[in-house]
Formats: structure tokens, C-alpha cells, sequence
């Protein structure tokens, strides 16, 4: 073999030699990065929101500003934590849910999903992997989608006990606040938006209905229903009154189709919060449902507000956007 030939073969050897080095130091970061994942995920790093002290015998209702999404935490005034819905699944969302949860620091959380849509139970299973969660209530239509699929696997993993929300299902707290299921009436609907779970909380003199995704052919339904009987909606030992709603957590998140007159008629609400992103392709909320809700309600968006907080005490409310 001539002198030239082996000068060229030994650079050739030498580049070769180091790619396969920096494959094999590649290949043990992603390995080192995964172990250290699983051993300590990299968002128990991440300081907890700055959230203040809750009063005595203070609820709070913490809407959270997570884009074109739903998501609600409910904290009980013994400490106890309900999620109703976690956003999109985004890993800046599923960040924000995991900082301000950690800032409440529950003493016990459950997680209830409204709707089987990404955009409300994307996050949930981040929630289940990094927390100790009693209870999931689920909406009575599924999702072959990757998130809903992700949520149900997490559950069978962890073992967490599974509800399915329907009508009288009751989510009772120690303190006396409740929430109470008013629709739907089974599990054998069809309508993924119209079988969405809408909850009415109850607390001392407050009270909140969560809308989910309904649309305005629900609404004139439960309108329907409420007219055979001011208690129909009532589970044994917890009063629904949809004729005394404080507050609307609107549906669908102002969704034109939604928020129709008569049913804001019967609820009057006096304040209704939107939880919608800036900006989104949707073009939520609608100017003709806020034109509607703004004849009762003071509204508050979270694409203009951010995070809105709302206190709730025996004897009445405070909303701090």
C-alpha cells in the first residue's frame, strides 16, 4: 500500500472514530437526562406561583389563564383541592398547573373533567403522573384521542378511583361547599359538547355554575326541565337553584352558540368569566354572546386578565382578576 493511500485512510478513520464517540456521549445524555426524569422529574424544580394565604373559612376559585382552554382549581376551605379541566396538555400550561398547585399545596386533590376535548383534559394526566389524586370524575363521552387515552391509562396505572359525571352525581366537602352534576341526564349520549358535565357549586350564599361546552340546545333543555320543578335538579340533601347563579363560568368559552338569552334569563348571572386565548382562530368570545351577557353580567376574560381568583366567604364573593 503506497504512502499517499494510508494518509488518506487515517483522517477517514479518525472522523469516523469521532462520530461514534459523540453518538455514544449523545446516547448516554439522553440516557442520563431520562433517568434523572424519572428519578426527579424536572418540574419538582420549579418554584412554586406566588399565591396568598387563604383567609378562614375562605373558597377560592383560581380560573387559570391557559390559552384557548379550560382550567379551573377549586380550593376548599379545609385545605382540599378539586381541578375541573387542565388545559391543553402544552408543556408551558402543564408547567403553570404544576407551579400553582404546588404553591396550594392540597391536602387532598381530586380532578374532574368536564369535556373529553384536548383543550380540557390535555393536562390532566401530567396532573395524576406528579400528584397524589383520591378521586377522577370523568365526562360521560370518551376520546380515542391521545390526551383523554393518556388520563384513563394514568388512572388504571395509579389506581385512582374513576366516576362517571351524570346528573345527581354530588362532589361534597367537609366544609359544606358542594358541587352537584345537572347534566347530562345518562351516559348513553351521543353530542360530545352537549353531553359535557355542568356543575353548580354551592357555598354559604354563593353559588357558580360551570358551564362546560354546552351549547344553546342544552341550555334550552335544562330551561325545559327546570320549568317542571324548581328542585328537579337537586340531589338528595343538596339544593340547586338555577335561578340564584352568582356566577357563570361561561360555556364553550363564549362561543356564539352558546350563552343563549332565555337560558341567561333564568340564571341572571352576576358575573361570568371566559376562559378563552388571545387572539384564538375561534374568534372567542363571540361579540353577539357577549352583547347577551353583558345585559346581566360583569364579564371577565382570562386573555385580558390572566389568572381570575375569586374569594368566596359564607356571606358572599370578591373577584381579583
Amino acid at each position: 500500500m503506497s504512502e499517499s493511500i494510508r494518509k488518506r485512510k487515517d483522517p477517514d478513520r479518525r472522523a469516523f472514530v469521532r462520530r461514534m464517540i459523540l453518538l455514544a456521549l449523545s446516547a448516554v445524555l439522553v440516557l442520563a437526562l431520562a433517568l434523572f426524569e424519572y428519578f426527579l422529574p424536572f418540574r419538582t424544580l420549579l418554584p412554586a406561583y406566588s399565591v396568598p394565604m387563604r383567609a378562614e373559612g375562605e373558597l377560592r376559585l383560581h380560573f387559570l389563564s391557559v390559552g384557548q382552554g379550560d382550567a379551573c382549581i377549586v380550593e376548599f376551605p379545609d385545605d382540599a383541592c378539586l381541578v375541573i379541566d387542565a388545559g391543553d396538555g402544552s408543556f408551558e400550561n402543564d408547567n403553570k398547573i404544576y407551579r400553582y398547585l404546588k404553591a396550594l399545596a392540597p391536602r387532598s386533590l381530586s380532578v374532574a373533567v368536564t369535556h373529553a376535548d384536548s383543550d380540557h383534559c390535555g393536562g390532566v394526566g401530567a396532573i395524576l403522573q406528579r400528584f397524589a389524586v383520591d378521586e377522577l370524575h370523568l365526562p360521560a363521552i370518551g376520546s380515542a384521542g391521545t390526551f383523554y387515552s393518556e388520563v384513563v391509562s394514568r388512572a388504571e396505572e395509579r389506581e385512582i378511583p374513576v366516576d362517571t359525571l351524570a346528573r345527581y352525581d354530588v362532589i361534597a366537602n367537609a366544609s359544606g361547599a358542594y358541587l352537584v352534576c345537572l347534566s347530562p341526564r345518562s351516559v348513553g349520549e351521543t353530542d360530545s359538547n352537549d353531553a359535557s358535565a355542568v356543575l353548580y357549586l354551592r357555598y354559604g350564599e354563593t353559588s357558580v355554575l360551570f358551564g362546560a361546552d354546552i351549547s344553546s340546545v342544552r341550555e334550552r333543555l335544562l330551561l325545559r326541565e327546570n320549568q317542571l320543578g324548581a328542585e328537579i335538579f337537586s340531589a338528595e340533601g343538596y339544593a340547586v337553584a338555577l335561578d340564584d347563579v352568582d356566577i357563570l363560568k361561561v360555556s364553550h368559552h363564549g362561543s356564539g352558540s352558546s350563552s343563549c338569552s332565555e337560558w341567561l334569563e333564568l340564571i341572571r348571572p352576576e358575573a361570568a368569566v371566559v376562559s378563552c386565548g388571545a387572539g384564538n382562530a375561534y374568534g372567542h368570545p363571540a361579540a353577539e354572546a357577549l352583547s347577551r351577557l353583558s345585559q346581566y353580567a360583569e364579564i371577565y376574560r382570562t386573555d385580558e386578565l390572566g389568572d381570575i381568583v375569586v374569594s368566596v366567604f359564607p356571606e358572599g364573593y370578591t373577584i381579583q382578576p
